[in-house]
């Protein structure tokens, strides 16, 4: 009986494994490929000026309901080819969203390098966080809670500077929301890993979603303190 339980895990270990890298590797493939929607629309929303001809408060509007409409329909269809299609249309959006933070830090005589060094900052967050997530034993599951109650008051937060334009408060959401998504991505990453996350295209929404909000705030940290002006 033994043998044969012994038999039984010896295989069902190594497979279950092999299950988890290849969630993983799919959702790295797709996490790549969601970047060319990403930029496409960050490029077209920056050429057309679509974003800053809404206003600050349409524009927000717009974001919350299509951001939330499309991550609902990602989720709807995650378990179909709709679900790639889906997301991918998800990623054209938020490119299209990012677009007046791009044009603004482009307004800078330095604008392209800061958009360069953003783009290698998180790069390399991710780099380190996903290594991490790999070397890291125990059990992260519980970082979830805490996670997203720092999101939603964030989030909170964040709509409430709208109305005080504090800037303090801006720097504060900003080298927080660095460090709760920087955070996330390990918690998402390692999700995966330890066979809690079994569905790739939902793996990669939750952490394309990390890289977007790293990428937006240390790109906003680095035009405020960094931006050259003509």
């Amino acid at each position: 009986m033994n043998e044969s339980m012994q038999t039984h895990y010896g295989y069902a270990a190594p497979g279950l494994a092999v299950d988890r890298q290849r969630v993983l590797r799919n959702t790295y493939w797709l996490l790549a490929l969601s970047m060319v929607p990403t930029v496409l629309g960050a490029w077209i929303g920056v050429s057309t000026g679509f974003m800053a001809s809404l206003g600050f408060g349409i524009s927000t509007l717009v974001f919350f309901v299509g951001a939330f409409g499309l991550m609902f329909l990602v989720e709807k269809t995650k378990n179909s080819a709709m679900g790639v299609v889906s997301l991918l249309g998800f990623t054209f959006f938020m490119g299209l969203m990012l677009s007046r933070l791009i044009a603004q830090i482009l307004g800078y005589r330095n604008g392209a390098s800061l958009i360069m060094t953003a783009f290698g900052g998180t790069g390399a967050i991710f780099f380190a966080m996903a290594t991490l997530a790999t070397v890291i034993k125990r059990d992260l599951s519980s970082m979830g809670k805490f996670l997203f109650v720092g999101a939603i008051i964030l989030m909170v937060a964040g709509i409430a500077n709208i109305f005080l334009q504090s800037s303090a408060l801006l720097l504060t959401l900003l080298v927080m929301s660095m460090a709760i998504f920087s955070a996330f991505m390990l918690y998402d990453i390692k999700r995966v890993l330890d066979g809690g996350e079994t569905n790739y295209i939902s793996a990669t929404l939750a952490i394309y979603l990390d890289i977007y909000n790293v990428f937006q705030s240390l790109l906003s940290l680095l035009g405020i303190f960094g931006g050259e002006r003509d």
